[in-house]
């Protein structure tokens, strides 16, 4: 009966938001990112000049307005005591399935890297189908993995597990047990603690960042790795370029919540904007194992 009655009170508090701007401001932002981007493209390919570029800019900033004050709203609703546990279930079961929609988002990048690996290219040599060889394709197709070689002649060389690689590996495996650590500290209420440890996992994520721009430049300036070096190139800068973006925006997350700690936001007891910051960047860092075990060793 208690249990009951606790889920009946919690269904009554479930709080429903009034009417917002932000949904419409969100799709208007998104409408002049894809026109300006659509727009920007046509006139650099064409050498044209156009407002392509502004009205992208436009759409970004847009869209920062859009994020910036309906997380506002977010933010100020739950420090006024309006959610309740039901909707708190609601929002743990959003994230899940959040996270498990890009848990399938890499799925689609690492299975095309394995139909690329295991399938494609021993079929191109021959395995399995005779009216092909690998002389049909160019004269130096070798079915090996990565391709060093295009068809237009691009020679490449292959980034090695060592030296920036395993580095960036060893930062993110750091900043994992950082994070887990202010979580740990934010449960026991240990405030300051808490501002050490997420503040140390915001610059291993920032220098994660960092050193993946170094290895892109040394790719593209000493190795001759680039995205014209065939499908070596295409899916190694497909997968680390996606990884790198999802690291942004998991930075972004927490510094976000970093200045809602300094202003005394969360508590042991609701801190769920803190948990799932928290999620999202352990997903991260698990993503980034595999990539670098798939793409990096084998």
């Amino acid at each position: 009966m208690a249990q009951t009655e606790q889920a009946e009170q919690d269904y009554e508090k479930y709080y429903v938001p009034d009417q917002s701007p932000w949904p419409i401001v969100g799709a208007v932002a998104l409408f002049l990112i894809a026109f300006g981007a659509g727009n920007f493209v046509v006139e650099q390919t064409k050498a044209q000049s156009g407002y392509g570029g502004w009205i992208l800019t436009a759409g970004f900033a847009t869209l920062l307005v859009m994020l910036i004050g309906w997380f506002k709203n977010q933010i100020d609703e739950s420090m006024s005591g309006l959610y309740s546990a039901q909707l708190g279930r609601s929002y743990r079961q959003g994230m899940a399935w959040f996270i498990f929609s890009e848990v399938m988002f890499f799925a689609a990048f690492f299975g095309a890297l394995f139909y690329a690996r295991v399938i494609a290219i021993p079929w191109l040599d021959g395995a399995g189908n005779n009216e092909m060889t690998g002389a049909v394709l160019w004269p130096d197709f070798e079915a090996m993995w990565p391709l060093l070689s295009t068809p237009g002649g691009v020679q490449t060389t292959a980034m090695p597990w060592t030296g920036l690689p395993l580095y960036n590996t060893i930062i993110l495996m750091v900043s994992s047990v950082t994070c887990h650590m202010a979580h740990v500290a934010l449960e026991k209420n240990e405030r300051t603690k808490l501002k050490v440890w997420l503040g140390i996992t915001i610059l291993l994520g920032c220098f994660f960042l960092y050193m993946q721009v170094v290895e892109y430049i040394h790719a593209y300036n000493d190795m001759g790795l680039t995205l014209q070096s065939g499908i070596y190139g295409n899916t190694f800068f497909l997968l680390t370029g996606f990884h790198g973006m999802h690291v942004t925006l998991g930075t972004i997350i927490l510094i976000v919540l970093f200045l809602r700690v300094l202003k005394g936001h969360f508590t042991p007891d609701n801190h769920f904007a803190f948990q799932a910051g928290s999620w999202y960047w352990h997903f991260v860092d698990v993503v980034w194992v595999m990539l670098f075990f798939f793409v990096y060793i084998l």
